[in-house]
């Protein structure tokens, strides 16, 4: 190579670098913006609750009456909001304002996962009938019914072992946790902008301007997601989905950074669509993917500084990975059970009407039998 050639190719790689800063700059500012945006909201969630405690309390106090109507409200609730992620950065709000206990809290997080399995179910449904003819019930449920099932086979063990183990525990545990704190300095240049945003508006307002601003952060992130180049991650990670350490790995891994199960899942829909991936192979993704979508609000915990949430979310994590860990380790019997309860599902639409019927009024008798 001469050195003209040298010269030309050090001043086409000196020009890669604005090129690659112009193409990158804007996803990560755009990035940043979002963090900044949920860290933000998340406080004006914790200020404008603390404003309006009295009233929240009294309307709360109406529904949840006991533990089965916290998981039932926060089961529900997540289907009307489509969004589990935000329902339990409320249930910790709630936690620090001490307007519900540390075993209401729990259950309503836990709700939170049941009810979060169940809307893919329904979307799958949905995106049936309005493509009917295009597809069958078989093709338009399937990825959504498989991460219901193994969804609820772990979720379900959780809440009522986790439940158990805070009644029996529940001092030890705060104990345990009473030191984990997470000091945030730069946070505290929103405290003043949440007070005076509810102070101006009040705080009903300021819990709307909240909630807004919390999907619309989560909102913008699973769009700014969208514009990622999925295809190496998808082709990196196909060769290794038969080794399923390897793909649990994965399903925790992506979901934990990006806090998006719809990106995570997103990723290997095609996969799975098309048949490259049995589902046998991606039961184990599911199952990481389970675990790392809890972990934005356990960053919620920290970020309202409450140790108690903190505990609350740890058990959750701590015990979801313990039945997790089970379900990996006798694979084999577990999505033997896992496969027979999709196919019946699948092949018998009367058992299936009255799967689907059954999600909606068990949360609801949840809720009404703590009343009577």
């Amino acid at each position: 190579m001469t050195g003209a050639d040298e010269l030309s190719e050090k001043q086409t790689g000196v020009m890669r670098v604005p090129k690659l800063m112009v193409e990158v700059g804007p996803l990560w500012v755009t990035a940043l913006a979002t963090v900044l945006l949920f860290l933000f909201a998340v406080q004006l969630l914790g200020t404008a609750t603390d404003a309006a405690e009295p009233v929240i309390e009294r309307t709360l106090r109406r529904v949840v009456v006991g533990n089965g109507s916290a998981l039932g409200l926060s089961w529900l609730t997540t289907y009307g909001l489509t969004n589990g992620s935000v329902v339990a950065a409320l249930t910790v709000t709630l936690l620090r304002s001490g307007l519900v206990t540390v075993s209401e809290s729990f259950l309503m997080i836990a709700g939170s996962r049941l009810g979060g399995g169940a809307i893919v179910v329904f979307i799958g449904v949905l995106d049936y009938l309005q493509e009917r003819g295009r597809q069958t019930l078989s093709e338009g449920t399937s990825l959504g019914l498989l991460t219901f099932l193994v969804t609820f086979s772990i979720y379900l063990p959780v809440t009522g072992v986790g439940l158990a183990v805070l009644v029996t525990f529940q001092s030890e545990l705060l104990a345990a946790t009473s030191g984990l704190e997470l000091s945030l300095q730069t946070l505290q240049y929103f405290e003043p902008v949440t007070v005076f945003v509810t102070r101006t508006v009040g705080p009903g307002f300021a819990l709307g301007i909240a909630f807004v601003l919390l999907f619309g952060s989560l909102w913008l992130f699973d769009e700014l997601l969208k514009t990622v180049e999925t295809e190496t991650v998808r082709k990196y990670m196909f060769q290794h989905f038969e080794r399923r350490w390897v793909a649990f790995g994965f399903g925790l891994l992506i979901t934990s950074l990006t806090t998006s199960v719809a990106f995570s899942l997103g990723v290997v829909v095609p996969l799975y669509n098309r048949q490259f991936v049995r589902r046998e192979e991606i039961v184990p993704y599911i199952l990481g993917a389970n675990i790392g979508t809890l972990f934005d609000t356990l960053i919620v915990a920290f970020v309202l500084e409450t140790t108690t949430g903190v505990a609350v979310v740890l058990v959750v994590i701590g015990l979801a990975m313990l039945f997790t860990l089970v379900a990996l380790l006798a694979y084999e019997p577990y999505t033997a059970v896992i496969d027979g309860w999709q196919d019946r599902l699948l092949e018998d639409p009367r058992f299936f009407l009255a799967f689907g019927l059954l999600l909606v009024l068990l949360p609801v008798a949840l809720v009404v039998g703590g009343h009577l």
